[in-house]
Order: C-alpha cells, then sequence, then structure tokens
C-alpha cells in the first residue's frame, strides 16, 4: 500500500472533544450535544464490527446495540473520518493524560505485557522514564487507540493520514509523548514504525512484542513522540496540522464534561469487569 496520503481524497475529518476548547486554536469549535453523542456512538459501532470481524473480541464484548464501548472513550479526544453521507468510516482516539500520572493509572498498565513477570517490571521503567522525560518537556502524557476503519476505505491511505493528524495533533497541542498499543496483524505496528514509532527501552533493552489473549494476537507497545518522526512524512504532518485548525470540533455539554470525568476517575478506581482498556487496534485493513 502507497503510504503518502494524496491531497486530492481528502475525507472530512471531525474532532470530539472530551472538554470544551481554548479557541486559540481551533476556529470551527461548537457545542452539540446530539451530534456528539450520535458520532461517538458510530465510531464505538464501527469499532465493534471491525474487532469483531478480525475475531479480536467476542460478542459479549460489545453493547446490545454492538458499540465497543471502554471508559477511556468519555476522557479522549477522538479523530473521526467522515464519508459522503456524514457517518463516520473511520475513528481513532488521542487520550491525553497530565504528566504526573502514575504508571498504575495508566490503560497500559493492565496490558498483559504489564502483569508479565519477566517483562512487567521493565514496561513499568520504561514508562516511568517516558513520564519522566514529558515532566521535562512540559507536554502531557498521550495513549493512542480505538483505531478502525470502515471496509470501504480500506487498501486506502486512510489509516496513514489519521496517524499522520495525530501526530498534528500532538503539535497543535504544543508537543506530546506517549505509547500506542498495536497488533502486528496486517503490518499495523511495521506502518508506525515507517512514520515514527520506536519500541520502549528498559536498561537499553527493547521490550518485545507479546501474545495478549484477550485480542487473540501479538501486540507491541510503541512509542509516540510529536516531535520525532521520519523526515519523509515531515511535509504531510505539517499539512494535517493545517488541516486540523480549520476541522469542525463538537464539544460536550458543560456538565457532560464534568460528569465523564469524574466518571473516568471512578472507572479507573474501580475496572470495568471483562473490559481491558489498555490494547487497542489498528484498523484491519492497513496492509
Amino acid at each position: 500500500m502507497k503510504l503518502v496520503p494524496t491531497s486530492g481524497s481528502r475525507r472530512p475529518f471531525v474532532l470530539l472533544a472530551p472538554h470544551r476548547v481554548d479557541g486559540a486554536f481551533f476556529t470551527k469549535a461548537a457545542t452539540d450535544p446530539s451530534r456528539r453523542v450520535q458520532l461517538l456512538a458510530e465510531a464505538q459501532k464501527l469499532r465493534g464490527k471491525t474487532y469483531l470481524e478480525d475475531g479480536a473480541i467476542e460478542p459479549w464484548q460489545l453493547a446490545s446495540d454492538g458499540r465497543h464501548v471502554q471508559t477511556a472513550d468519555y476522557a479522549s479526544w477522538h479523530l473521526l473520518t467522515l464519508d459522503e453521507d456524514g457517518h463516520v468510516a473511520a475513528c481513532a482516539r488521542y487520550l491525553p493524560h497530565p504528566n504526573t500520572i502514575s504508571f498504575s493509572d495508566l490503560s497500559v498498565s493492565h496490558s498483559a505485557l504489564a502483569q508479565c513477570p519477566t517483562w512487567g517490571p521493565a514496561l513499568r521503567e520504561a514508562i516511568d522514564g517516558e513520564l519522566a522525560s514529558a515532566r521535562r518537556r512540559n507536554c502531557p502524557y498521550i495513549e493512542l487507540g480505538g483505531w478502525a476503519i470502515a471496509e470501504t476505505l480500506r487498501c486506502t491511505t486512510e489509516a496513514i493520514r489519521m496517524a499522520l493528524t495525530a501526530y498534528g495533533l500532538g503539535r497543535a497541542f504544543g508537543g506530546a509523548l506517549g505509547i500506542s498499543t498495536v497488533t502486528l496483524r496486517h503490518c499495523s505496528a511495521s506502518i508506525l514504525r515507517r512514520i515514527g514509532g520506536l519500541s520502549l527501552t528498559a536498561q537499553g533493552a527493547a521490550l518485545p512484542a507479546y501474545y495478549d489473549p484477550q485480542y487473540k494476537c501479538e501486540m507491541e507497545i510503541l512509542r509516540f513522540d510529536s516531535a520525532f518522526l521520519n523526515p519523509r512524512y515531515g511535509m504531510w504532518v505539517d499539512d494535517c496540522q493545517s488541516q486540523l485548525r480549520g476541522t469542525t470540533v463538537i464539544e460536550p455539554a458543560e456538565i457532560e464534561s464534568e460528569f465523564n470525568t469524574s466518571l473516568r476517575r471512578l472507572q479507573l478506581a474501580v475496572p470495568t469487569a471483562g473490559h481491558d482498556n489498555s490494547k487497542e487496534l489498528l484498523p484491519a485493513s492497513v496492509d
């Protein structure tokens, strides 16, 4: 698959914000609670359909209406690609944390690698080091995930365009460090590596890929740094960042924002049975 997006095939993006937005960067922010609820539900249904078809989840892990719901959804930015009818055709989640967060409060702390007696301590050490770097750079720490793409956009450049736009989003917010947990299926991890994703390291050793029994596939945790990018894609990230400025941003109502923040804190303290928020899949279409 060609890994450079073409300007002639751009589909509109919409951003769902987890809170009210400072208009210093975004020029098209608006509060539209019903539209926001609709688009988030469509993204969750797309995730559910994609992951179920890929054998990554079981039907019991979905809501009765087919949505793949995770607690991180309500504290995250959602980057959505819309089709010609205005429905969600691709989605990705951008979950920012303060750089003072502890490892145990990150979703990745619940991953299979984190529970491994051999590699769990190394993962904690690696991420503690990344958090220290984020504090030195005075930038947030990000968990990227929730990737899914509709069948109609498979074998297109949409997946790479969304990944590059995630870099642009990090730069628009003044920089970001973080991680993305991705599947090795369909070359998803290798695509992120080509852009700039790197393995986490502890004591000079790279953390390995691992088998995830919940999603029944090989996974890898890759480092995300909005300032570190394969130079080949630099102009494309600049373009994506420029496009973000005029992207429609849908804010929640103030009361909804406060409720979701409280809900997120509660659910982090008391994990939901049967749900692991740490492991996300890139689209099954990016090979």
